[in-house]
């Protein structure tokens, strides 16, 4: 589920994957007040490098997308399973990619790669509002008389039939 959370001054929001890139996924959270975006990534710089920006500048929040890394040598040998994967597979398998954008969509802390490193940058909430002023894409812009996008919050299972 899409939910924004309170953290100190900003509302937080998160989302993992390929979730980054559904845009009704997103926009849930823009409209709960998000001004500061966790995308969260299994490693690669493929990910992180374009849509960090894009959601940035999207929706004037902080984008923060942490990106795992993961090198062959993780995958170890204590299993033949394990070695044969090991020996076929590249040095790199996950290159990492974490980075912070800024709500004008410009880096903060640029995408980082194949190195495990600790990222900060210090963020103002007055500079989301700054640039909400220009486009705010749940408020102004929104038009809610046009279009509208239902959240479903009620726990579902496979069958749509919830347990007593």
């Amino acid at each position: 589920m899409q939910y924004a959370f309170k953290a100190g001054a900003f509302q937080v929001g998160g989302l993992k994957c390929w979730e980054n890139w559904m845009p009704l996924a997103r926009s849930s959270l823009y409209a709960q007040g998000e001004n500061l975006h966790v995308a969260v990534w299994p490693g690669g710089i493929h990910n992180t490098r374009d849509i960090t920006r894009f959601i940035a500048m999207e929706s004037r929040s902080y984008v923060v997308s942490v990106s795992g890394l993961m090198r062959r040598a993780d995958i170890g040998d204590s299993a033949a399973w394990r070695k044969a994967v090991a020996e076929t597979s590249p040095e790199m398998l996950a290159t990492g990619g974490s980075c912070i954008a800024g709500s004008d969509g410009e880096w903060l802390v640029p995408p980082s790669q194949c190195e495990e490193e600790q990222l900060k940058a210090t963020i103002d909430l007055r500079r989301v509002f700054e640039e909400r002023q220009n486009f705010d894409p749940s408020g102004h812009y929104a038009r809610p008389d046009v279009t509208r996008l239902e959240l479903n919050r009620k726990r579902q299972n496979v069958l749509g039939i919830l347990p007593d």
